[in-house]
């Protein structure tokens, strides 16, 4: 940016000719070091330094520049070339720029429920062009202004609240902070453009405490989920076992149905093949023969089971008796 020479302060290595341009105090922009490669005696030197008897400044885009006449102020400069004649007590203040900065405010305080927390806010602001003289002179420290203002709203917004509460309302905690900060900060000049809550960091120990809770819950959920299904096995399982003896019940009964209906077919056909036997005749053949058949089931068993039973030639004359003993006794009982 050409806005003015000076004397040579420095030579460049290896080049006689060139020599680079310093501060000018002149045109009042202190702290702003211009550096020019020119060549001595040549047209472009002579007009910088036409430029600089002038007084020609320019402004950068998106900043504007404060002007000064003796010390007071005078005008704000857009961006472009401006002409600030040295001579006539004109000097440029400085410069303000116009874009959108972004603060970062880490604030510590404590919920309503005794837990301190670190709150982390982001806060984006830019300068007004048309307010430019109140941001330039009423603010020394833009910045810790903001970060005074974010840490007073925080710390009326948060201890009214409880530590679930704090994370589920971020959006309001910064809502509240935007609009103080829009009220405060526009008498000086500045917008808030926006306002986040980025971050809220409780204590280490509490936020292991809060992983506790949150892991006993899910077991708690999970040991539901689990007994429900042990519930459900079992409800099937017993729903099984009653099917099952039911139909075996069937079974059993079917088969007896069918011994009995055998039985009877076998004493009938008995008595009509031989003569002048009786139905007692015929039980005690079959009783034996049932008998006999036992027995060959038992010792044809491949478990080694040790069954002592009365075995002689009265024994199924006995095993009969008491058989038609106890039919005898059950139909008595039920007559």
């Amino acid at each position: 940016v050409l806005r003015g020479l000076s004397k040579p302060k420095a030579k460049c290595p290896g080049e006689e000719d060139w020599f680079i341009g310093t501060k000018f105090q002149n045109l009042g922009l202190e702290g702003t070091e211009v550096v020019v490669l020119l060549k001595e005696n040549t047209g472009l030197a002579k007009m910088g330094q036409m430029f600089s008897m002038f007084g020609f400044v320019q402004v950068e885009q998106s900043s504007v520049a404060i002007k000064e006449v003796f010390g007071k102020y005078n005008d704000v400069l857009d961006p472009g070339c401006h002409c600030v004649p040295w001579y006539f007590g004109n000097r440029v203040a400085g410069a303000l720029s116009l874009r959108i900065q972004q603060l970062d405010v880490r604030c510590e305080t404590k919920t309503k429920d005794n837990v301190f927390v670190t709150v982390v806010a982001s806060i984006q602001y830019r300068a007004l062009a048309e307010k430019a003289s109140d941001a330039y002179y009423k603010l020394s420290n833009t910045r810790a202004q903001i970060q005074s203002y974010v840490f007073d709203v925080i710390r009326a917004s948060v201890p009214k609240m409880e530590l679930d509460a704090t994370f589920e309302q971020k959006t309001d905690i910064a809502k509240t902070v935007e609009e103080e900060l829009e009220k405060a900060m526009s008498a000086y000049g500045y917008e808030i453009v926006q306002t986040l809550i980025v971050d809220i960091e409780p204590d280490e120990r509490v936020k292991r405490a809060m992983n506790e809770i949150n892991a006993a819950a899910r077991l708690r959920v999970a040991s539901n989920e689990k007994a429900e299904a042990e519930k459900i096995v079992q409800i099937k399982r017993a729903e099984g076992d009653a099917e099952s003896k039911y139909l075996a019940g069937l079974g059993v009964a079917r088969q007896r149905q069918a011994i009995v209906d055998g039985l009877r077919d076998s004493v009938l056909a008995f008595s009509e093949n031989v003569p002048g036997t009786t139905s007692k005749d015929i039980m005690d053949m079959v009783l034996m023969t049932q008998y006999f058949d036992t027995m060959k089931d038992i010792g044809a068993s491949s478990k080694s089971n040790a069954v002592f039973i009365p075995h002689g030639p009265g024994s199924v004359h006995d095993v009969a008796s008491q058989i038609r003993d106890g039919l005898q006794q059950g139909n008595a009982t039920k007559s």
